[in-house]
């Protein structure tokens, strides 16, 4: 589509670019480089113009843009030319797997301005309104070498998560294990890592990480929402942020974790056991209550339980009381 096309020229330049340099680049002619332009203005992007020196985007475009998030992305970023942008989807999730399981390729990135069936880890529901949260799916196909490695996916996409959300608006976030993020004791973000096997061989196939993150809610959508006092949002907590500079932040993110993966494991856990705030808690586990105490290899939860042993919980809804 020309008009995806001018808006990468655009997004992916720092300087001006003249209507004769872009549409020698698009093999069109000016006027139809004009053309689109003129209907992205109409959108809202910040478009500036130059007799002498031509087009140039002033800023981010007013909505999620899968054109300008890739063209912020370096050229080896797995995910460069992988994005996608839906107005609505069912789940990022769901929709990434279906392609997944056709043969889609590694790197690919879904993002949904709204989900209608958005799901959380046990079979949970995850409110997904449009406009005040990022949802955005990936799909890997991780080298692997040993199966206990891949188990250990969910903790180091909750580090590259947190890493992300600091690095695009500075919130100083926490990991609630095993894979929600935390501002200022509420939650902000949920994960969830999806894998999949090949049914003869038993060998895994692909992994889906989603993840919504609370942008843009007030305190009153969350009482609405019968949140109130559970969950925030990165504006409520002092934190607004520019969507499509998160979106960025989370895929260049989750390329460096997929560069660093499984070789990097003592790395990423330093970094989960520095951040995760189910540490030093008396929590509630399935099999009973106690004091969270450690992070194993295997970024199992180690809780000394109140029946005086010690658990390793790996599984299952871990509460902080």
């Amino acid at each position: 589509m020309e008009r995806d096309q001018v808006a990468a020229l655009l997004a992916g330049s720092r300087d001006y670019l003249s209507g004769q340099e872009m549409s020698r680049a698009l093999g069109v002619t000016r006027a139809a480089v004009w053309k689109e332009i003129e209907a992205l203005r109409r959108d809202g992007w910040p478009i500036q113009s130059s007799t002498r020196k031509g087009y140039r985007l002033a800023g981010p475009p007013p909505a999620l843009s899968a054109p300008y998030i890739s063209a912020q992305l370096s050229q080896n970023n797995l995910f460069a030319g992988k994005v996608t942008v839906e107005p609505l989807v069912d789940s990022t999730n769901t929709r990434l797997k279906a392609q997944a399981a056709a043969g889609a390729p590694t790197g690919c990135a879904l993002l949904a301005e709204e989900q209608s069936g958005g799901r959380g880890t046990h079979g949970r529901s995850f409110q997904s309104p449009k406009g005040e949260g990022l949802y955005l799916s990936v799909l890997l196909r991780p080298r692997l070498t040993k199966l206990e490695d891949l188990l250990t996916l969910t903790g180091w996409v909750g580090v590259a998560a947190r890493d992300a959300v600091e690095r695009a608006c500075g919130a100083p976030a926490g990991i609630k294990w095993l894979n929600d993020l935390y501002l200022n004791g509420k939650k902000l973000c949920g994960i969830l890592t999806e894998l999949s096997f090949l049914g003869e061989s038993g060998e895994p196939d692909y992994v889906v990480a989603g993840m919504g993150i609370n942008m843009s809610q007030t305190a009153e959508t969350f009482q609405a929402q019968g949140l109130g006092g559970i969950a925030t949002s990165l504006a409520l907590e002092g934190y607004p942020v520019e969507p499509n500079r998160l979106a960025v932040c989370l895929l260049e993110a989750l390329d460096r974790l997929n560069r660093d993966f499984p070789a990097e494991r003592a790395a990423y856990l330093e970094r989960y056991r520095a951040h995760c705030v189910t540490l030093g808690r008396r929590v509630s586990f399935d099999g009973g209550t106690g004091a969270a105490a450690g992070v194993d290899g295997r970024f199992a939860l180690l809780v000394a339980g109140d029946d005086g042993q010690e658990h390793a919980v790996s599984s299952g809804t871990v509460k902080m009381l």
